[in-house]
């Protein structure tokens, strides 16, 4: 898991379809643009723009994905994201990784939180477990990026 704010840069080089997928939200006005699917490159790199309201932690399971990663950007409002490493140890309440590339979990082990604000951005690869739109200080509408970039790419782009 990377954790950053958009207006900085990365302090390591990164693979050629992280910094293609960084680069979109840099430069992106998402305040303008409607929800759903973005077409960057197909399937191999691709965006969801998602206006939700956060819920209690309690409420949302943790997910992991295996043949994509996850850049989760902030737009507006601000949410806790809940990450750990998959210790492959959690109980699963729901598979569709056939389907929609997700697992659900029950509670996760050893859970850790962020705190997102507009303009963070946070990179969940397929070993890490993150419950995303949970509540901050008080349920609020926001609006979020998800960058879906395919496995084969980065292990392509090095």
């Amino acid at each position: 898991m990377l954790f950053g704010h958009i207006s900085q840069s990365s302090p390591f080089p990164l693979p050629t379809e992280l910094v293609r997928g960084l680069t979109f939200l840099r430069t992106t006005n998402f305040q303008i643009l409607p929800t759903g699917r973005v077409d960057i490159d197909g399937d191999k790199l691709y965006a969801r723009i998602i206006d939700l309201t956060t819920q209690p932690k309690e409420q949302n399971f943790p997910e992991v994905h295996r043949r994509y990663l996850d850049i989760h950007f902030l737009v507006s409002g601000e949410e806790t994201m809940g990450y750990a490493p998959d210790s492959g140890e959690n109980t699963i309440a729901e598979s569709l990784l056939e389907e929609r590339d997700i697992i659900f979990y029950r509670p996760m082990e050893n859970e850790s939180l962020l705190v997102m604000q507009p303009g963070n951005y946070a990179i969940f690869f397929p070993q890490d477990v993150h419950r995303p739109a949970c509540i901050y200080r008080q349920e609020q509408e926001i609006r979020k990026v998800v960058v879906k970039i395919a496995m084969t790419e980065i292990n392509a782009s090095g």
